[in-house]
């Protein structure tokens, strides 16, 4: 029978897989808690790292209907709760871990998607979201650009075409 304080640990962790983007599975084995310090800082405001029991984080996961996760539940388990931008987040934890290599990252999910660790540093290797929203709407705007010339030289075309004509019916006319 589970104790109260386990039920509600099981909703809490319930509540952020479900409020989360994504969340994040590391081995910490091997870290101070300095260095577990130092991980919570650099992933900032948009992200919560916690040390969890990884039959409760199961059970949690399964409630919030992630089930993907669950062969990954072993070793001293913390999870990244992301709520901002995801590539941030695996950024940060990509270069916590290049410095640290007791951290390893296990596997996560993305919008209830599962993602392993390569998908994980493959995620780290986008560029951040604002760059990517930059990029297109520079994009859309070259390409309004284009389409700005291409309608102006129709009309400029079509004249220089009835003048080059009536400059040639002059010659003809006066000619004959």
């Amino acid at each position: 029978m589970p104790t109260p304080n386990k039920a509600a640990s099981v909703a809490e962790l319930t509540d952020q897989f479900r409020s989360s983007n994504a969340a994040v599975l590391t081995e910490y084995r091997g870290l101070t808690v300095a260095q577990l310090k130092t991980l919570r800082r650099s992933l900032g405001e948009n992200a919560q790292y916690a040390v969890v029991k990884n039959t409760l984080t199961k059970i949690a996961a399964n409630e919030a209907g992630i089930t993907a996760l669950d062969e990954h539940f072993a070793g001293p388990t913390a999870v990244a709760f992301v709520t901002g931008d995801p590539v941030e987040s695996a950024k940060a934890l990509r270069d916590f871990a290049k410095e640290n290599p007791n951290l390893i990252i296990k596997a996560g999910v993305l919008d209830g998607k599962a993602l392993s660790a390569d998908d994980i540093k493959k995620l780290a290797d986008l560029e951040s979201r604002e760059v990517l929203l930059s990029k297109l709407a520079g994009a859309f705007k070259g390409k309004q650009s284009q389409a700005a010339q291409l309608f102006q030289a129709l009309p400029s075309k079509l004249v220089r075409t009835v003048d080059a004509l009536r400059a040639k019916q002059a010659e003809q006319g006066g000619a004959e």
